[in-house]
């Protein structure tokens, strides 16, 4: 191996590592959270909690039509008008946002009818702020990430679960109901986390020498966007659709015993997230070729990690959450195992999606993350009525497995199209699938 690949492999697990311990703490922070929830409100209330977590985000993330996603590749890839491209994402996130958190607005009445029927009309209006806020949070990083300040996406992952903590032991021992003290945190969180990034963003020069963005520029990014967000939204459906079930089905109490079994398995898709970070603003530089080669090179390593840490967190699961959580959520040990042998092979799905984003093609990671949406959707229903939490276990797991295997699919008849067909650059989004 020439030192130029050895020193490039050091640099990659440099920041893969810097991202791992950043989601760490992150998680630390999130597990610390929704402990103190849980003591507060119970099993109910963290189910209510990881709702609020999950539906504004996603509304978000539909309406600015999947923009976290184009992010990184428009900053960090060879496109054209690079100058335009700034104020173009800051303007489809605030644009965007602001017209979702009118959307929730108008539709309180059937966000309570399906997810939120103990909460009053106005604590999920209130929630709906959240929407905005969200947004801007996740846009910050991915700029971060497209520049590849991977210190600065990393304190954001960091301070978007850090900064609930203080608002939300404050409020909590002041005389506010339950839920108010969540919704206020979380909104107080977003707004300072989002704050923090976008002001050391136009520091950074985000915004120095910025254009007005252009018409075609924008709508650049929104197709870019549309075509990747189909897979960010249903990875998002595919990690949480059975939180949503869970809750419409069979209460928030199910869905708070469910969530802290999400909590465990969910550790082994740290390193598989920090993997697909890295990777994907370093494989839209690098081009198609190269990064193929890249991809074959770390798909293995990533499959031997995630399996590592599986065994780990398999053997601290029947423990650690009774002692954590309280007895009342020893429920959640068994959908934990579940999940967590569904999630053995996300590092190397992680490791081709970001192949797949980095050369402009959002399409295929959506059609191999949709694969796996149908099969969760097809499963939930069948499973939760009967089984609950266990049911909705058994689902996510054969959907991460089918997520898995047709990304493999995608990359290997993508590579025997490549050997006939010259391979397009990534700045030839719009004729990518």
């Amino acid at each position: 191996m020439s030192r130029h690949r050895i020193a490039r492999a050091q640099g990659v697990r440099r920041l893969v590592g810097g991202n791992v311990a950043a989601r760490s703490a992150a998680l630390v922070s999130l597990g610390l959270a929704t402990v103190l929830v849980a003591r507060v409100g119970g099993p109910t209330t963290v189910g209510e909690y990881a709702l609020l977590r999950v539906i504004p985000g996603l509304v978000g993330v539909v309406a600015s039509a999947g923009l976290p996603t184009a992010c990184a590749y428009f900053l960090a890839g060879r496109t054209p008008s690079r100058s335009a491209v700034p104020w173009a994402l800051f303007g489809i996130a605030a644009v965007a946002g602001s017209m979702a958190t009118v959307a929730w607005l108008l539709a309180v009445p059937l966000l309570r009818s399906l997810f939120f029927g103990k909460m009053s009309p106005n604590l999920v209006a209130l929630a709906g702020a959240t929407v905005l806020s969200q947004l801007l949070v996740a846009t910050a990083k991915s700029c971060a990430q497209g520049l590849g300040d991977m210190r600065q996406a990393n304190r954001l992952i960091v301070l978007e679960e850090l900064t609930f903590l203080p608002p939300f032991v404050v409020l909590a021992v002041l005389p506010f109901g339950r839920l108010t003290s969540v919704i206020w945190a979380l909104l107080l969180s977003d707004l300072s986390t989002a704050a923090y990034g976008w002001i050391q963003l136009a520091r950074r020069g985000f915004f120095a020498g910025a254009t007005r963005p252009t018409r075609q520029v924008a709508l650049d990014v929104l197709s870019y966007g549309a075509r990747g967000q189909v897979g960010g939204v249903m990875t998002l459906l595919n990690l949480r659709l059975d939180f949503i079930l869970l809750g419409s089905l069979a209460g928030p109490g199910v869905v708070g015993s469910y969530a802290v079994a999400s909590k465990f398995a969910e550790l082994l898709r740290v390193p598989s997230l920090a993997i697909n970070y890295v990777l994907y603003p370093r494989f839209a530089a690098e081009g198609a070729r190269v990064a193929a080669e890249n991809v074959r090179r770390m798909a293995p390593r990533a499959l031997f990690l995630v399996a590592a840490i599986a065994v780990f967190v398999a053997a601290c699961v029947d423990p650690l959450i009774p002692w954590m959580y309280g007895a009342a959520f020893r429920p959640a040990i068994g959908p934990a195992y579940v999940l967590i042998g569904g999630l053995v092979t996300d590092g190397v799905a992680a490791v081709i999606s970001a192949w797949l984003l980095g050369t402009g093609r959002p399409g295929l990671n959506s059609i191999a993350v949709g694969a796996g949406v149908a099969v969760t959707v097809v499963l939930d229903v069948v499973l939760i009525p009967s089984h609950h939490a266990i049911g909705a276990a058994i689902a996510s797991a054969a959907a991460y497995l089918t997520v898995t295997a047709c990304l493999l699919t995608a990359f290997h008849l993508t590579q025997q199209a490549s050997r006939r067909i010259p391979v397009r650059h990534p700045e030839a989004h719009g004729a990518r699938i």
